[in-house]
């Protein structure tokens, strides 16, 4: 039965792939000097290299043949398209790519999330770990001067400088959160403690937690740098291990290394150590709520090779659970999904424009072709509105004192 499979796998792949390759705009060239698709000055084009690879690949594991067979150059760009800009048609028609009754067949070639992955207090510091504990000299030599790893807020895509567009994104957090002088702030997941110098400048006492033992030296070495050690610590502290009350709980983007199974446990935390009167601000990437129920119980690419025990939320799943588990309930809410393209767009540039410099780290072909692929498809997913971030404002009904939010 297997040798069979084998042996009409590829050819069943390569028939749902032609399919899909009719419903995006993209032109695809052969080897042999074949192509079919679109012709329009401009139109993205995918490469085949090794087409009889590409398709074994694609009969194999059709979740992680696209991304594996990049790295592993089946296929390639042509040679004046973008990687990104290939990706967006694919990402914008994602849900639909594949016929529906294959799709039905989801739950049955889907593979599980291993059991290593969840996050529990131990598997949570394996997978941040995993990911943050690479390298901080990896991270300096594409990430902005403020060290920021999440969507900036840009007010001007083309004359904006990364760092003002951070610490934009930053104050938008922090105002969201209320945070001036004396404001006890609990951060949860601190990168490499830009939000926490920010807050300590404004004269707030921060205590900022993560699992990453390569940032928390960093960060606090940049506290302690800027003199606001006294105002500012970082600690390495599990979320669910919090101790004391706070005014003030902010969080950029971590709540997608949580995991379903745990929304419950991060977001309670946060309302038992929420002061009466306090504000939260969380900053998450998001995605439709159909499209995380589909996709919440299988192992992908991203979590097998940049964020084990990765998952996003849905908008609807953070208001459920907060309505079921706490007494916080959304009050405002900014959209920055284009401004993630952007900024995954600007790391990707500075990335490949370092790239020597990270392989004498010791990085290989391999890695950096991951890399790439993995900025690429993230840009593609917010430049299609497959995939959304935004700045979302918790408080309990009747909270005073709370101002009027924006939206972008």
């Amino acid at each position: 039965m297997s040798k069979l499979y084998n042996a009409v796998a590829p050819r069943i792949a390569e028939a749902v792939f032609k399919a899909a390759s009719r419903r995006v705009d993209v032109r695809f060239s052969f080897p042999d000097g074949t192509a079919w698709g679109p012709t329009a000055p401009g139109t993205p084009e995918f490469a085949l290299v090794d087409p009889t690879q590409f398709y074994r690949r694609l009969g194999s594991d059709l979740k992680m043949a696209f991304g594996e067979a990049y790295v592993a150059g089946d296929w390639t760009t042509g040679p004046d398209t973008d990687l990104a800009d290939l990706l967006t048609p694919f990402a914008a028609r994602l849900a639909t790519l594949v016929p529906a009754p294959l799709r039905k067949l989801r739950r049955v070639i889907d593979r599980r999330l291993p059991h290593h992955t969840t996050n529990t207090r131990d598997g949570a510091r394996t997978n941040i770990a995993a990911h943050y504990d690479m390298s901080n000299d990896l991270f300096e030599l594409f990430l902005d001067e403020t060290m920021t790893y999440s969507s900036a807020w840009f007010d001007d895509f083309d004359n904006d400088s990364f760092e003002d567009a951070q610490l934009r994104k930053i104050d938008g957090v922090l105002d969201y959160a209320q945070v001036g002088e004396g404001t006890r702030v609990l951060e949860i997941g601190s990168g490499w403690g830009s939000l926490a110098i920010r807050a300590a400048e404004r004269g707030a006492m921060v205590t900022s937690i993560t699992l990453s033992q390569e940032q928390a030296e960093l960060a606090n070495e940049r506290i302690k740098r800027l003199g606001l050690d006294d105002l500012a610590s970082i600690q390495l502290v599990d979320y669910r291990d919090v101790q004391g009350e706070y005014d003030a709980i902010v969080s950029i983007e971590m709540i997608e290394a949580v995991g379903a199974d745990f929304w419950p446990s991060y977001f309670s935390t946060i309302d038992q150590h929420l002061a009466p009167g306090g504000r939260v601000a969380v900053q998450a990437i998001l995605m439709s709520h159909e499209r995380m129920l589909e996709t919440r119980n299988s192992y992908g690419w991203i979590q097998k090779y940049i964020f084990p025990g990765g998952l996003i939320p849905s908008m609807h799943a953070i208001e459920e659970v907060c309505a079921t588990h706490t007494s916080l309930r959304l009050t405002d809410r900014r959209e920055l999904g284009l401004h993630y393209a952007e900024t995954l767009h600007r790391w990707r540039d500075t990335f490949n424009d370092n790239w020597e410099q990270i392989r004498r780290m010791g990085f290989d072909e391999d890695f950096r072709r991951i890399w790439e692929f993995y900025l690429a498809y993230c840009e593609a997913g917010f430049a299609s509105r497959y995939l959304g971030v935004s700045q979302l404002r918790l408080a309990r009904p009747g909270t005073p004192g709370l101002m009027e939010g924006a939206t972008a």
